[in-house]
């Protein structure tokens, strides 16, 4: 298959070595640097370099904020039956976008990133694909997810919003809450390490997307949640309820061993 990868980031150049052994792989990026460390494919810098390669798939690894830019720049030089494809890990304005582009196509998340993950070793990793999209597309994906060991779950592009309302939005919002107080420590602890060296990841990421990612229309409702247990163990604590806090914890427990 021949299949065209925007953006040569970290998540671009990793389709890159992931399928360029299988299939004929283009990368285009408007920032030659950006390509010197990307082997076995064809190199473009200029949208209207795509018209000759004609691809039959196109991965869209452009960042969040220039997803849809990235679909636009291409979209006058692909073929009719090209399947265009998005990982973005936010969805807002992509179900609009691909009901007009007169194109076929598939909107997954691979739930990992550059950032935590070991791309060597996504064994215990998660990826979502959309329920709305080409069927031809969809098995490329679910193949491909599933020859990388990844925990997939089908949802609609509602249920990867609410999805990401939860697994996203509250740690994201969480470790803020904790860089907001934190003070530096001469003497840090292991457990105030580990938080540290989330939040300074969690930093290291675009502020756009970080944005994005919040202002998904159910985190408000989360962060709500939020507040109201952190309420509730402050009262705990003022009152050194020690009842109170055991069932509180317990109760903390019984989320953790609900999770898989």
């Amino acid at each position: 298959m021949r299949i065209l990868i925007l953006g040569a980031g970290k998540m671009g150049s990793f389709f890159c070595d992931l399928l360029s052994f299988d299939h004929q792989v283009a990368i285009l990026d408007p920032d030659p640097q950006r390509l010197r460390f990307t082997f076995n494919v064809e190199r473009f810098t200029d949208p209207a370099q795509v018209r000759d390669f004609r691809p039959e798939l196109v991965i869209n690894a452009a960042t969040v904020k220039y997803t849809i830019d990235a679909f636009n720049a291409i979209l006058p030089y692909l073929p009719a039956e090209c399947i265009i494809s998005d990982i973005a890990s936010v969805k807002t304005g992509l179900p609009e976008f691909y009901a007009g582009c007169g194109h076929p196509f598939v909107s997954t998340h691979p739930m990992f990133g550059p950032t935590f993950a070991s791309l060597s070793n996504l064994a215990d990793e998660n990826a979502i694909v959309i329920k709305e999209g080409d069927e031809r597309g969809r098995v490329f994906f679910l193949d491909l997810y599933r020859r990388l060991g990844l925990h997939i779950e089908e949802y609609t592009f509602r249920e990867h919003d609410s999805t990401i309302a939860y697994s996203l939005s509250i740690p994201f919002a969480s470790t803020l809450a904790f860089g907001a107080v934190m003070k530096a420590q001469s003497a840090p602890g292991t457990t105030f390490k580990r938080h540290l060296a989330i939040a300074r990841g969690l930093l290291g990421e675009d502020d756009y997307l970080l944005s994005e990612i919040l202002f998904n229309p159910l985190t408000a409702d989360k962060l709500d949640e939020i507040i109201c247990r952190l309420s509730e163990l402050r009262e705990i604590v003022r009152n050194r309820d020690s009842v109170a806090m055991k069932a509180f914890i317990d109760s903390v427990r019984a989320n953790f061993a609900a999770q898989r």
